[in-house]
């Protein structure tokens, strides 16, 4: 009987010890440093976006945070590179429009957006802004317009490249508007705002993050902006709907994602931190006056907006033509 006692206690204390041994577990993520996948070059919106999330997140995980640039193929070979690692938690992939445009806009794509992936939080919103060389003789959209449809070949417009929100923006416009315009894709947005602002490709609706610094130095000129209201950013510069398309809107959005298989308690506890660095005055203050609008989503909330834009995105890539093998 003594003996059975003493068995049963050992029992009772091993099984104690694994489950603290769980507990300590689960309370030690993370335990290394994470990287975060951004698949577009350096110097562009989605870089900005992770560049001033980073820092503070790392304080707050109380581990380095790691930008890890991937561009290529419109953002498809960062996203591949990320669809692939382990789904640990220690690699996250940052998000953007394009996520749900390659959906129908190429071809053939090696993962699934939905599949392959677990939304973590929306992050924010920048709307495009129509933007122009100052040497175009045209001050508004409908004076673009205008000269599009007298202008023998078309007028070029840049992008950061097939399949991306510049690009298809750019698509949206000229079907809508009825005008040629001739797309001229650049190695990221980087490559495509050296283009506008040397006047190669004189127009281009890029994120209003990107452009603002140019448009308030004057070395461009905005016509419009492509989200459903006015910008407090840019309170006088009318929407694309205000100038004649009703209907219209095109917007960047950047959301943070880990490859599908992540354990919920992950998901939720960098949910919470990424939330939390939005609402960081230095952090919301950055984005606001470079045009974004903060979201700081459940996770939830993103996967149900991601599956409304990849069926918002078809329907434009369908309309316009846009296909990419």
């Amino acid at each position: 009987m003594h003996r059975s006692r003493r068995t049963a206690a050992l029992a009772l204390g091993v099984f104690a010890l694994a489950c603290a041994g769980e507990e300590v577990g689960a309370q030690a993520y993370p335990s290394k440093p994470l990287r975060v996948i951004v698949p577009y070059p350096p110097g562009g919106g989605v870089d900005a976006i992770a560049r001033a999330v980073a820092p503070r997140l790392s304080e707050r995980l109380a581990q380095p945070v790691v930008i890890d640039n991937r561009g290529g193929a419109g953002g498809n070979i960062g996203t591949e590179i990320a669809a692939r690692t382990a789904p640990d938690g220690y690699t996250l992939m940052m998000g953007a429009a394009a996520l749900a445009i390659n959906a129908s806009l190429y071809a053939k794509l090696s993962f699934d957006p939905v599949r392959d992936f677990t939304p973590i939080s929306l992050l924010a919103s920048t709307p495009n802004i129509v933007t122009v060389h100052p040497s175009m003789p045209v001050k508004t959209l409908r004076e673009l317009i205008a000269l599009a449809r007298t202008t023998r070949g078309g007028i070029n417009y840049g992008s950061a490249g097939n399949g991306t929100t510049s690009h298809l923006a750019g698509e949206l416009l000229r079907s809508m508007a009825k005008i040629d315009l001739v797309h001229i894709p650049y190695k990221g947005t980087t490559g495509a705002l050296t283009a506008l602002v040397g006047g190669e490709a004189p127009l281009m609706l890029a994120p209003a993050l990107t452009v603002l610094p140019q448009i308030q130095a004057g070395k461009l000129r905005a016509l419009a902006i492509t989200s459903s209201k006015r910008s407090s950013v840019l309170p006088d510069l009318p929407t694309v709907a205000e100038s004649g398309l009703p209907g219209f809107e095109a917007s960047q959005w950047y959301g943070v994602l880990l490859p599908v298989g992540a354990a919920p308690e992950i998901v939720d506890r960098l949910n919470r931190e990424i939330v939390a660095v939005l609402k960081l005055p230095e952090v919301s203050q950055a984005l606001a006056r470079d045009g974004s609008i903060l979201v700081g989503s459940s996770a939830s909330e993103f996967s149900t907006y991601l599956k409304s834009e990849i069926d918002k995105w078809a329907k434009v890539v369908k309309a316009s033509g846009a296909r990419v093998d």
